[in-house]
């Protein structure tokens, strides 16, 4: 796990509030248990925010959410402004969804400001896509039966209607079926591709500011 500066501590999940609204009156079964056990020890970089969210009701026997928001570090405390949110469900049928080719899929959404030019860019949604492919293979998630879309919305604001004048969104749809309990590494590639989507810098890394740069003359 990629180490984070001492001063910020990464966010977890454990004891966020509740489990996350579990659907089925018994009690979950060992597998579903042993996956929320995994999303529990989660613990996310410092500029993406972690929490419990209600999960869908009626697309399986047992389901469970993760929220996940970045903040703007530009905006002031009181704005509270986000730059980008995502979602990550899971949902679990222990006798097996034929659709899925499982018991265990896991549903990501995504939602991020992004660069003006790469609206025009024609692979631009390949790209995108690339950091899922890519995040579930480097985490070591397991996982078959995968699909999704990239979509890229560009607004202009006109009158005084408040915002920038100019704004361009990704948002990323996507499932895929897990192979096994450590939902932890699902979990943490999807967070790796909603960090790309916001643009931060890799884990660890700390870009400079004109006030860092003060009275230094080398990085």
């Amino acid at each position: 796990m990629a180490a984070y500066p001492a001063h910020v501590e990464p966010t977890s999940l454990a004891g966020a509030g509740n489990r996350g609204g579990e659907t089925g009156g018994n009690e979950p079964p060992a597998a579903f248990r042993a996956a929320l056990d995994a999303l529990a020890g989660v613990r996310a970089r410092p500029e993406i925010e972690l929490e419990h969210i209600p999960a869908p009701q009626r697309l399986a026997p047992w389901a469970h959410a993760v929220g996940a928001r970045v903040a703007d570090p530009d905006a002031s405390a009181d704005d509270d402004l986000e730059i980008a949110t995502a979602r990550f469900i899971v949902l679990f049928d222990p006798e097996g969804h034929e659709a899925w080719n499982g018991t265990t899929r896991c549903v990501g959404y995504l939602s991020a400001a992004t660069d003006e030019e790469l609206v025009d860019d024609a692979m631009f949604s390949e790209v995108a896509w690339s950091w899922l492919t890519d995040a579930l293979s480097d985490a070591g998630a397991g996982h078959h039966n995968v699909g999704g879309t990239v979509t890229r919305t560009a607004s202009t604001r006109f009158g005084d209607l408040a915002g920038p004048e100019h704004t361009v969104d990704v948002e990323m749809r996507a499932s895929w079926t897990a192979e096994g309990t450590d939902l932890d590494h699902h979990l943490q590639a999807w967070l790796e591709v909603l960090g790309n989507a916001a643009g931060l810098p890799p884990p660890g890394v700390h870009l400079l500011g004109p006030s860092d740069r003060s009275g230094s003359e080398t990085l």
